[in-house]
């Protein structure tokens, strides 16, 4: 079993804190539409995208075992 990052778009406002956590995984286009560049859930990247889960101020982030 995986880890993977989800993220609920109907929550999503693309306002970017995780973007600013991590931006190997999460990336805003030019029409400010939030972008998973990296799904997979490492133990190089697992404390930053906690961090992103725990500050995205709608709780749209999410870890799920896939």
């Amino acid at each position: 079993m995986t880890r993977k990052v989800e993220v609920d778009f109907g929550l999503c406002e693309s306002n970017g804190v995780c973007v600013g956590i991590i931006p190997e995984v999460f990336d805003l286009d030019d029409d400010d539409y939030l972008h998973v560049l990296s799904d997979e859930v490492t133990s190089q990247n697992e404390q930053q995208i906690d961090d992103a889960v725990r500050q995205c101020p709608r709780q749209a982030i999410s870890i799920v075992d896939k």
